[in-house]
């Protein structure tokens, strides 16, 4: 029975704190947006950041991207630059402010943006439309972290906001600094799946008080301080309310605890592929780089192997084990086929190979075991 239970990618794990911050909100009736566990939530992910950041929780990592594009003044018309290889949320905010994304492909060993193609794209919009992107959206792919350096300095020398993406990437650290704490702005996400949930939400990494109190009037409909409802700008709903701030409280004292499983299961992964010639675990490039491998993820070569990621992923779903493709890339997606777009063939090629593999905390040696067996088990039949 046990080898034939569902093994999921990453599923949500309590730390049986969440239901203590839960209880004093609705003893206390503070069952909406706002509260003393937002406060707390907020200072706990503050102490995480350090560098003097400020933190605002959010009701999703959507939202966080969209107020950061709000307060940069991304209007109609404005390009933004975007990580081609990455979920459909860190592109859509752009056109939410009537704006364009503008997508720009990988490099092979972080997955992430490629500052050289970067730099490429910038020059070549400035001198096609005469006016510089209004900001630059690096990604952190699956918790991996990005050249973040050598993207602030194309930033920097160009003069471009950075708003960095790092949704999946919640506790990984680029030269011991935590990812989202280098550009302008921020992004946290607390979905299901992600390192700690607070059932859905997110939050914004902002440099400032004076940047969050704006970002905290803009998810609170822009109403001004007055005895009487007054707005003179465009506001949203975006706040997040007590009780998900409950549950972030809760996810914050295992925290520590999931990020070394998440990282221990990646060392499994690669001892037991590590004699098979075709597979590829992505593991961090180089010292600079400590990932939180939020999902770990394999390439599977099909000349080497005798078989491809989707007979591989359909073969582990009838041995009722989840596993999903790599996002496809955002410049071969039809709702941003317009979009300009700066490639090199490296998301392609990897959409064409990858795979995401179990890796929450309730997936143990022996669930990665029955992995392992399962995707060797296809190649070369």
């Amino acid at each position: 029975m046990a080898d034939n239970k569902r093994i999921l990618l990453c599923l949500a794990h309590m730390s049986g704190q969440e239901m203590k911050y839960i209880q004093e909100a609705f003893d206390t009736n503070w069952v909406v947006p706002l509260g003393p566990n937002v406060n707390a939530f907020e200072e706990d992910l503050e102490k995480l950041c350090g560098q003097g950041k400020k933190v605002v929780a959010l009701s999703a990592g959507t939202a966080a991207i969209h107020l950061a594009l709000v307060k940069l003044g991304v209007g109609r018309d404005d390009e933004v630059i975007c990580q081609s290889m990455t979920f459909s949320a860190s592109a859509n905010p752009v056109t939410y402010q009537g704006g364009v994304p503008v997508f720009v492909d990988s490099e092979a060993d972080t997955w992430n943006i490629d500052p050289n193609l970067l730099e490429d794209a910038i020059k070549d919009r400035i001198a096609k439309t005469g006016r510089k992107p209004k900001a630059i959206i690096p990604v952190y792919l699956y918790g991996m972290p990005a050249k973040i350096d050598d993207i602030m300095e194309v930033a920097r020398r160009y003069e471009i906001p950075v708003v960095e993406d790092s949704a999946e990437a919640f506790g990984s650290r680029y030269r011991g600094q935590l990812c989202g704490t280098f550009g302008d702005y921020g992004i946290m996400s607390f979905n299901g799946n992600k390192m700690i949930t607070t059932s859905g939400g997110g939050a914004l990494i902002c440099p400032d008080e004076e940047a969050k109190k704006k970002i905290m009037f803009y998810a609170t409909q822009s109403r001004e301080p007055l005895p009487y409802y007054l707005h003179k700008e465009i506001g949203y709903n975006y706040r997040m309310s007590n009780i998900c701030a409950g549950i972030g409280r809760g996810q914050m004292t295992v925290f520590e605890e999931h990020l070394a499983h998440h990282k221990h299961l990646c060392d499994r992964y690669v001892e037991l592929f590590a004699d098979v010639d075709g597979i590829d675990v992505h593991t961090n490039y180089d010292e600079r780089s400590d990932s939180n491998y939020w999902l770990n993820t394999i390439l599977i070569d099909p000349a080497k192997t005798g078989t491809d990621y989707e007979t591989v992923r359909q073969h582990l779903e009838t041995c009722n084990i989840e596993s999903r493709p790599l996002w496809k890339p955002m410049h071969t997606q039809p709702v941003f086929s317009g979009a300009p777009a700066y490639v090199n063939g490296v998301s392609e090629h990897l959409f064409s190979m990858g795979l995401c593999l179990p890796s929450g905390p309730w997936v143990s040696d022996e669930d990665v075991e029955r992995v392992a067996r399962e995707i060797i088990a296809c190649c070369k039949k």
